[in-house]
């Protein structure tokens, strides 16, 4: 199998910077505002974002991923989350990149702990104002289903 990677432009770097902006973008401690709206900058106007962690689908545009969030913060039912990536892989072919990214997330939401690990597809367009995500989609870990080694 070939391994496809065109970095000579910096772009690998554009992407990780880009990847850790999402993960800031959904992160917030105890007493903070979630920074959502940087979600905005970071997708394409159509981007989606896909959970797929149960029997269906959950399929949402940006603002149909930040809205519900938003209100679950201010009631005060969701009190912190952090998401972080702890390994990828990123193949880059031109103007579009992919990257599997292994993440962790702990939280707390009406006095329970939000802990899991899992793997997000994100695939990456370049635009005439830089790199954008153009969909994600993720699944979590889960009796059965566990990361490959290969993922780190």
């Amino acid at each position: 199998m070939m391994k496809i990677d065109d970095d000579e432009s910096g772009s690998k770097a554009e992407i990780d910077t880009l990847t850790a902006a999402f993960f800031r973008a959904v992160s917030f401690g105890d007493g903070e505002t979630p920074p959502y709206a940087n979600l905005y900058d970071i997708f394409i106007e159509s981007g989606q974002i896909i959970k797929n962690s149960s029997s269906s689908p959950e399929i949402y545009t940006v603002r149909q991923f930040i809205e519900p969030r938003q209100r679950i913060v201010e009631s005060g039912e969701l009190k912190s989350f952090r998401e972080s990536e702890t390994a990828e892989i990123t193949e880059i072919f031109g103007n579009v990149p992919h990257r599997l990214s292994v993440y962790e997330k702990l939280g707390l939401s009406t006095g329970a702990m939000i802990e899991g690990r899992g793997v997000i597809s994100i695939q990456f367009i370049a635009t005439p104002t830089g790199w954008k995500i153009s969909a994600m989609a993720w699944d979590d870990e889960r009796p059965g289903l566990t990361i490959p080694e290969r993922y780190g």
